[in-house]
């Protein structure tokens, strides 16, 4: 009987809270990398788009059936259904990343394997490798003029913090001798599952073989609220009293979940510190708008 290969064979595994064994998303890997010049960025808006359309002349009630059945087959379904949820958690983002080639079990049933296939999740995966790809583009200068300067991540909201850690992951590509420096990721978050898995990808991500392997590279994760920033502009008054290169993000959290007041007192006290901001938002086009009236979420346009 002829062999298939393993579609997950030498991706780099780390294990959740809960004991699954994700692969760690690296978007310099082309199996998670996602083609974003403009012609193909064109054809996954379009298809996104005709989704939508299609979407909308289902009548809403055979939707929330529809979605009900699925759930009971898909554990990426239940995550985007659930009805107590006021947001989609860090790693159940995280899975949705992973694309449809990469999922493994539990997460690869055949319904989990449509909808990780689908536009809206490509365009997730998207998002992931455009922020890292902006943080990692605008550290070079810092980093190249300031090489006894220790680097420091803050990812709020940031969940397994894989944004961060593919920041890093590109850099090491291009220019590895900027990593040669103490390196710390803080993940500012209320939840406890993600930064448990980052933590865990990040040690994988430094074994021997690996592509981190060598870097003094540490992840921090303190519970933060950014509804109350005091710890944040503690946090960075620190770093800049010791001189180190900040950068910081959020990607799907602060600028699509935080109010107005939320985003700029984080913002206030980043500014003392932090070289660069990167992150996502919420469009406030009328398709988005649409969508967020078929889920809990309470995203802010």
């Amino acid at each position: 009987m002829q062999q298939t290969e393993n579609p997950h064979r030498d991706l780099i595994p780390a294990a959740t809270r809960e004991g699954h064994i994700l692969p760690v998303i690296d978007v310099t890997d082309p199996r998670f990398a996602v083609p974003d010049d403009p012609e193909s960025l064109s054809k996954l808006l379009d298809a996104a788009a005709e989704q939508e359309r299609r979407r909308r002349r289902v009548p809403a009630f055979i939707t929330r059936l529809m979605l009900k059945g699925a759930a009971k087959r898909s554990l990426l379904v239940r995550a985007i259904s659930n009805p107590d949820a006021t947001y989609l958690d860090g790693l159940s983002t995280y899975v949705m990343k992973l694309g449809a080639d990469n999922l493994p079990p539990p997460y690869n049933s055949p319904v989990d394997l449509r909808v990780a296939a689908s536009p809206h999740l490509t365009l997730l995966r998207l998002r992931t490798q455009q922020v890292a790809r902006l943080v990692a583009d605008g550290l070079v200068e810092h980093l190249a003029g300031n090489d006894a300067a220790s680097l420091h991540l803050i990812n709020i909201g940031g969940g397994p913090a894989i944004d961060s850690m593919n920041t890093l992951l590109l850099l090491n590509r291009s220019q590895r001798h900027l990593l040669q420096r103490p390196i710390v990721i803080h993940v500012l978050d209320l939840d406890e599952a993600g930064p448990f898995f980052g933590a865990n990808a990040l040690t994988a991500l430094k074994a021997q073989g690996a592509p981190l392997a060598g870097l003094d590279i540490s992840l921090n994760h303190r519970r933060y609220n950014w509804n109350e920033p005091a710890a944040l502009k503690s946090l960075v008054g620190e770093l800049v009293a010791a001189g180190a290169v900040i950068a910081a993000s959020s990607e799907g959290g602060l600028f699509e979940y935080g109010s107005d007041a939320a985003v700029v007192a984080n913002l206030v006290a980043l500014r003392p510190g932090a070289r660069l901001v990167a992150g996502s938002v919420t469009s406030a086009d009328e398709s988005q708008r649409r969508r967020l009236t078929m889920t809990k979420f309470k995203l802010i346009p």
